[in-house]
């Protein structure tokens, strides 16, 4: 898989490994770059290029992520439970629980959701690569809830198509600090790429960034934190947390946007999903139970609820 950047302004006298640690997705560490780089898998305008070259703005940079860096020798078949919610011969619904990882990286081989539906079951789609089998979305490690896996390619690819169509409906639920003043409203922030830290992202003007809309609504209010329903109409990555910090009310044990220790673990649960099935046409939808940390006075300590607004769809 080959992906292609233009170096930005804002970005300009990086070094090499610096700028893409930045821009690549998921990329774990720099060290993970330099090895990219050593490898020949990274190009700029054209050129095999040096861990220690200064970018400049509008260097056209190509990667080549489809080396033996991370490749299918490190993929390890797992005997590991899983809850599988629904299962036919192209598609599989799982409840993914919180901590667990959703495919491999470098330095990360094994634990994670990959390895275990490997070792359970026979056919996986392979669009995204023999290091994805299966899958069509993620969840970051800390959100639990209801994920998507393909068997097919055919499915993959039919799924692939709703998700960047924006007609995959996804409701997310989060515990979020503070009370919430309106019963339900809409975020409209782009997001782009964090300029010191590769591993998050920020909300920049408009304009900038890619466009990001998340739709809530407040399920419950406690004494100092809010319950609440959220529909994100685009899949950024992080957008619930960020939006959440964004409305001053960032989730429940956050450590990246909100603060770590206000909540055992993250407290954003993929609650919901409803799509067309890639095979059959049929619209399906799938709920299953919100952790009952969520819902229930416990961190912050002492808390008690104090009315409920808005109703599940």
């Amino acid at each position: 898989m080959k992906q292609y950047f233009v170096v930005e302004e804002a970005h300009e006298g990086l070094r090499l490994d610096v700028y893409l640690t930045h821009i690549i997705e998921n990329i774990p560490s720099r060290s993970f770059v330099k090895k990219l780089i050593d490898n020949q898998s990274v190009t700029v305008n054209g050129k095999q290029a040096k861990t220690k070259y200064k970018v400049m703005a509008g260097d056209k940079v190509e990667v080549n992520l489809d080396s033996n860096v991370l490749g299918p020798q490190y993929l390890t078949a797992q005997k590991m439970e899983l809850d599988i919610f629904y299962e036919d011969p192209d598609i599989v619904i799982i409840n993914k629980p919180v901590d667990l990882t959703v495919h491999p990286a470098a330095g990360s081989h094994r634990g994670t959701l990959v390895n275990a539906l490997v070792g359970k079951f026979e056919e996986l789609s392979d669009i995204n690569g023999p290091v994805r089998p299966g899958i069509v979305h993620r969840l970051d490690k800390d959100t639990s809830g209801l994920i998507v896996i393909a068997k097919t390619n055919v499915a993959h690819a039919r799924l692939a198509r709703q998700f960047e169509k924006h007609t995959v409906v996804k409701r997310y639920v989060a515990r979020v600090e503070g009370i919430v003043q309106f019963d339900q409203g809409m975020i409209n922030a782009p997001i782009g790429r964090h300029q010191k830290y590769y591993d998050q992202r920020r909300i920049v003007e408009e304009g900038q960034g890619q466009k990001a809309v998340t739709l809530y609504q407040v399920l419950k209010r406690f004494k100092k934190s809010t319950l609440m329903a959220l529909y994100p109409q685009t899949g950024r990555t992080h957008q619930l947390r960020l939006h959440m910090k964004h409305l001053g009310h960032p989730i429940l044990g956050d450590g990246k946007y909100g603060r770590k220790e206000s909540f055992p673990r993250l407290a954003l649960h993929a609650q919901s999903i409803a799509l067309t099935h890639p095979i059959t046409k049929q619209h399906i939808e799938f709920s299953c139970p919100l952790p009952t940390t969520f819902s229930t006075p416990g961190p912050p300590a002492g808390e008690a609820g104090v009315g409920e607004a808005g109703k599940r769809n």
